[in-house]
């Protein structure tokens, strides 16, 4: 029966390989990557700082690509069916995202699976670059440790219950559920309350 400290040594023995995948995993997906490397640096498998680093890197370089990827869409793809239905979808999630972008962007980096949909929309609606790269930034330095400090509780609450790997693993998979949950209902909350907002404006 393995214990934690098999899947410690696993990562300590690859550690470019594993800063390798946080830094091209940001570019993808964000939440569990973050969560992930939390986890990794409280069990002392990763350098908390280097796992930062990288996910900062990794974070900025998708704010980048992904705007000028949005751009290019645009001026090939502007008429498509498609990206009419990605615009009714940012603004049904994000109903002020054209009167307030800093604020839409800002928030969307907290709703699971939004930001990366929005980044490519502020490219592909022409959002002013600099207030755009301004939400990302401050968004994402908070973003972050928010997820990293996530993680760090994760992993101490699903070892002081389990060292065996897979227990660990299954209680890190029910937390994550809960956090995505809990994460899922802000995010309908933060909608209704945008849509009441508007409503009255």
């Amino acid at each position: 029966m393995h214990t934690v400290n098999f899947l410690i040594a696993l990562v300590e023995h690859h550690q470019i390989l594993t800063y390798a995948i946080i830094l091209v995993g940001l570019l993808l997906e964000g939440e569990v990557i973050i969560i992930s490397t939390g986890v990794l640096a409280h069990l002392g498998a990763l350098n908390i700082w280097v796992a930062l680093v990288f996910i900062l890197a990794g974070a900025f370089c998708k704010t980048f690509f992904g705007y000028r990827l949005g751009e290019f869409l645009y001026h090939k793809f502007n008429h498509n069916r498609f990206f009419r239905y990605i615009q009714k979808r940012v603004y049904g999630v994000l109903p002020g995202f054209k009167s307030k972008p800093f604020w839409s962007i800002f928030v969307s980096k907290f709703i699971i699976g939004a930001n990366n949909i929005v980044i490519l929309f502020a490219g592909f609606e022409g959002i002013d670059f600099k207030k755009y790269l301004r939400a990302e930034i401050y968004a994402t330095l908070v973003w972050a440790p928010l997820l990293l400090s996530l993680g760090y509780i994760f992993s101490y609450t699903a070892l002081s219950v389990s060292s065996d790997v897979w227990g660990f693993l299954g209680i890190m998979l029910a937390l994550f559920t809960i956090f995505v949950l809990f994460d899922r209902f802000v995010g309908w909350l933060y909608e209704v309350f945008q849509e009441f907002y508007e409503g009255k404006n």
